[in-house]
C-alpha cells in the first residue's frame, strides 16, 4: 500500500469518527433519559472528536506523498 492511500484511509477513519461522534451527541443529549448512559456517550463521542481532529491535523501538516 502506498503511502498516499495509507493517509487516504486514515483521513477517511477520522471523519467515521467525527460522524459517529455527531451520532452519539445526537443520542445523549435528546433520546437517552438513563443519567450515566448519557454521560458515558457523551464522553465517547468527545473522545473521538479530539482523536479525529488530532488524526486531521496530522494528514494536513504531514505535508504531500510522494509517487
Amino acid at each position: 500500500m502506498s503511502p498516499a492511500l495509507a493517509k487516504m484511509w486514515i483521513a477517511i477513519a477520522s471523519m467515521v469518527f467525527m460522524f459517529i461522534s455527531v451520532g452519539f451527541i445526537y443520542l445523549s443529549r435528546y433520546k437517552i433519559n438513563i443519567r450515566w448512559l448519557r454521560f458515558l456517550l457523551a464522553l465517547v463521542a468527545y473522545v473521538l472528536l479530539i482523536l479525529a481532529g488530532i488524526i486531521i491535523i496530522f494528514v494536513v501538516f504531514s505535508g504531500p506523498t510522494p509517487q
